[in-house]
């Protein structure tokens, strides 16, 4: 089971078939027009900027979802905390399971010390395989892990290069993955935290789906 430790190395992700092709998450999370009331319509967007120490600087975008919970789902703040509504429905809980997309891709690093000197680095497969992936559940400052998911797929896209008759530049791709996320019994008021780790154990990347 690729989860059976939580730390899971994308070493083993890219040994699975590819994945047919599927949308890029988009983000819909946006304020109503009613203050401190929040539309959640086709799910929970995640979005970090993210970097390997001496090497390249990546964003990662997705999106977590499950079939029409997220409709019409909204979060209302009150003074006494967040409640969450579908309609005139209390919601408490997330579904049984859950969908999470992500993707990765390249950024210039905008940071000193970022970058390496020389050449830019790019994303590459032996710099993905290195890699591992957390999963958490967060309430409030407490991380607990979150146990039972499993990748459905993984998948290296070509990226074309910006001119046919470019010469000797190095490949680019952009890298997806497809989760399954168990999620019966957690409250909705807890976010999905998936941290990245260098072989090295320095995170590379953190974020959270929340509502």
């Amino acid at each position: 089971m690729l989860c059976r430790s939580l730390a899971l190395s994308l070493a083993l992700l890219f040994a699975l078939p590819a994945s047919p092709q599927f949308g890029a998450p988009a983000p819909n999370h946006s304020a109503a027009t009613e203050k401190n009331v929040w539309n959640y319509d086709g799910g929970l967007v995640m979005m970090t900027d993210g970097a390997i120490p001496d090497g390249p600087c990546f964003r990662l975008t997705g999106k977590l979802t499950a079939p029409n919970f997220f409709d019409n789902l909204k979060r209302i703040d009150t003074k006494t905390g967040p409640v969450i509504h579908r309609g005139n429905d209390l919601v408490t809980e997330f579904p049984e399971h859950m969908q999470l997309l992500f993707e990765m891709y390249d950024t210039p690093c905008m940071e000193p010390g970022t970058a390496p000197i020389g050449p830019r680095v790019y994303l590459n497969k032996a710099i993905m395989t290195s890699l591992h992936i957390n999963f958490f559940w967060k309430r409030g400052v407490e991380l607990r892990p979150a146990k039972g998911i499993a990748l459905k797929s993984a998948e290296a896209r070509q990226i074309p290069p910006y001119s046919s008759e470019a010469k000797d530049l190095p490949d680019k791709f952009e890298w997806w993955f497809d989760f399954d996320v168990p999620s019966g019994g957690v409250p909705v008021t807890d976010s999905l935290v998936l941290i990245l780790h260098t072989r090295d154990n320095r995170v590379a990347a953190r974020v959270a789906a929340r509502l």
